[in-house]
């Protein structure tokens, strides 16, 4: 092999197969690693500071696809990469001048870059270099929270935006692992009421070539180079120990850490995409390929990427399952969002809820407590598959939240859909065959607007992404109620404040597992930008500094949560007919028009029908007194007169939310019988209790 060397200055022998990756042993460094097709592979060591090369050495032994070899003398702190040697002839010629990231490095010397010049030839000094880590201390950690399915509220972050601008977070942790971890965001979080932190991803990526050239990157981070590497731009030092460490203090805090994985593609992109790691080491089986008209092969493009994992690989399957055990097991995350989660069930085309790596993970012991959340589509063909992952899964709900977002905009005919949606979705996600809390309910994620842009923006504004307001979803379902982005219009701030409530307050006391997005509780705006993938700085990062219309805010959320936080019947019913629990804790569900009589079928298919009760009464158990709940939405542009039903000459209606307030301090302590006058655009939740004498 030109160029490659063994030096005789280190003992070389042949080692083991497994495990995959570098394992340090009392003998030396065992390196293994999968590599198909090879004439040669080449273990390369590099120095610490310069990048420069101590050795490459041909790796002496081969079992199946993995070649292996045990070096003495090398420890903790080592850098290291591949090259390999195909041959001219193959079809994915990865020639010896690119250096190759092991699959199953741990740990990554320093964030992946794009560099054309540097990739060209030798790429040496572009190419991330794997660091040997020690084995995992046997030191005790910090439990896992035991957080109850109906109590989850997931809060979707970014560990660099997240903290980038507090002004309690220290300088050297903002936007760092240790920041996101810092007792002044815990506090935040924990004062906010929810369980669950989803982080967007924190595996190793890189931005793509075409976005650095721009000038811009990818700051969301869904272009990974690696699935176990902890991503290097969020530590100082340690990318690993301070990932740990993050997830440790969350756990201290009795909340839940889950990670946004992509494993639908890869930063190699497509056919004239760099040779960085998977194609470089199993070019045939780490993606998905596809026969043209004229029978030829090109690369799948599900994910929208230029490539697509081909997940039913063994070889991908197998990697992706260690690389979730090891981040449940070794680095302690509590769970998972697959982001397209339909090229998991690829098998190899067809989409197949039996597909083997969703097979796999279902019946893994490792991850038999792992919260599973799928984002059940992806754009190959069938791909849409809301409500077809097993029971074990969560699903992200588009259905909700394009329907929330048509209803309180005021668009007709969604009345009926809304009640569906309000319920639990019991459409898609049928009682019987899927908990009440599977439905991921959102109105605003990281790939859209804020909840504060949803109701100042009619339209996208993506200019600064560089692709002339051409990117991003137009189908928003979003108003500016008068004034297209800020204004001081005392009105039109009161019309859209009053707006955001009716939203969040609908997330929350909907059926299913609420996802916030985090910052909107801080009226986060991105200045009309609905993708701001590649904005690494204001747009993205989240503005502390709140004045009193930004404090009223915060404090509505803290107590919307804690109201569903306290109640079993808005976090949880089970119906009668429910035969997924057992026991039922409702004993009605009534439906009820504005005059206080009952909504028939005709109702609401009515195109006026914008107004609406429910009212939701649970079992009583013996001893103690039922929750007795009436929920009344109007989004109509005029105020209503309720007719509330009265169940007892002696008790009534107490309000415990009306939107029409900013501030919880500001809600009326009002106590109704019988009649309601329901402001326009707005919603009220009242509870039935007995009146004293």
């Amino acid at each position: 092999m030109s160029g490659a060397r063994n030096f005789t200055s280190r003992e070389v022998d042949l080692g083991s197969p497994f495990p995959l990756g570098a394992t340090l042993t009392e003998e030396g460094c065992n390196f293994a690693v999968t590599c198909t097709d090879a004439r040669a592979v080449v273990l390369c060591l590099f120095h610490a500071d310069t990048e420069e090369t101590i050795d490459e050495i041909v790796m002496p032994a081969k079992s199946g696809d993995v070649w292996h070899a045990r070096i003495k003398g090398v420890g903790e702190g080592m850098l290291y990469g591949y090259r390999v040697d195909r041959g001219s002839e193959s079809l994915h010629y990865s020639p010896t001048d690119k250096l190759l990231i092991d699959p199953y490095a741990r740990q990554l010397s320093r964030p992946m870059h794009w560099n054309a010049r540097q990739y060209q030839g030798d790429s040496q000094f572009m190419v991330a270099k794997g660091v040997v880590v020690a084995a995992p201390e046997s030191a005790a950690r910090p439990s896992k929270p035991a957080i109850e399915k109906h109590r989850r509220i997931l809060y979707e972050a970014h560990v660099k935006g997240l903290t980038q601008r507090h002004p309690d977070v220290p300088a050297e942790q903002q936007g760092k692992y240790l920041g996101a971890s810092h007792p002044a965001v815990l506090s935040h979080l924990k004062s906010l009421g929810i369980t669950s932190v989803q982080f967007m991803p924190l595996a190793s990526f890189m931005p793509e070539p075409y976005i650095t050239e721009k000038g811009l990157t990818n700051y969301w981070g869904y272009n990974p180079v690696n699935y176990f590497a902890p991503e290097p731009r969020y530590a100082h030092s340690d990318p690993l120990g301070e990932c740990k460490t993050m997830v440790d203090e969350y756990h201290k805090a009795g909340l839940e850490v889950i990670v946004d994985v992509v494993y639908n593609h890869t930063a190699e992109g497509g056919k004239d995409g760099p040779v960085l790691c998977f194609r470089g080491m199993f070019p045939h089986q780490a993606y998905l390929m596809e026969q043209t008209a004229k029978g030829g092969l090109v690369y799948s493009n599900h994910s929208g990427c230029g490539n697509t994992v081909y997940s039913a690989h063994p070889i991908m399957t197998t990697l992706i399952m260690d690389a979730l055990r090891y981040w449940v097991s070794e680095i302690g995350v509590d769970g998972f969002r697959f982001d397209l989660a339909a090229c998991l069930g690829r098998d190899p085309q067809q989409f197949s809820v039996f597909a083997g790596l969703l097979r796999a993970i279902h019946q893994d012991p490792e991850l038999k407590s792992a919260v599973l959340i799928a984002e059940p589509w992806d754009i190959g063909p069938g791909g849409y598959q809301l409500g077809t992952f097993g029971a074990r899964w969560l699903e992200c709900n588009d259905k909700f939240r394009d329907c929330v977002r048509a209803f309180w905009r005021g668009d007709k005919g969604t009345t009926a859909d809304f009640a569906t949606r309000l319920m639990g979705s019991r459409d898609v996600f049928h009682k019987g065959y899927r908990s009440i809390n599977t439905s991921v309910n959102n109105v605003t994620y990281h790939d859209g607007f804020t909840l504060h842009d949803l109701v100042s923006y009619a339209e996208r504004h993506n200019e600064a992404n560089g692709e002339e307001n051409r990117d991003g979803h137009g189908h928003n379902l979003s108003a500016n109620y008068g004034v297209e982005g800020e204004t001081q219009d005392k009105s039109i701030l009161a019309m859209r404040a009053q707006q955001k409530r009716n939203l969040f307050a609908t997330l929350l006391f909907s059926q299913g597992t609420p996802h916030i997005l985090g910052g909107d509780e801080l009226s986060r705006t991105q200045q009309g930008n609905n993708n701001a993938y590649c904005q690494d700085n204001e747009i993205s990062w989240y503005d502390w500094e709140l004045d009193k219309y930004r404090q009223d805010f915060l404090a509505y959320c803290q107590q919307v949560i804690a109201i569903r936080q306290q109640s079993e019947l808005l976090s949880r019913m089970y119906l009668p007919d429910d035969a997924y629990q057992l026991h039922s804790n409702v004993s009605e569900v009534n439906w009820y028009k504005p005059d206080g009589s009952g909504k028939g079928d005709d109702d609401w298919q009515a195109g006026g029908n914008k107004a609406f009760a429910v009212e939701i009464i649970g079992h009583q158990e013996a001893g103690d007194k039922c929750e007795h709940w009436l929920l009344c939405f109007n989004a109509s542009n005029r105020d209503i007169k309720f007719n509330t039903p009265l169940k007892s000459p002696n008790g009534g209606w107490s309000l415990v939310l009306d939107t029409r307030y900013s501030h919880p301090a500001k809600q009326p302590g009002l106590r109704i019988q019988h009649l309601f006058l329901q402001a326009a655009h707005s919603f009220a939740l009242f509870r039935y209790t007995d009146f004293p004498r």
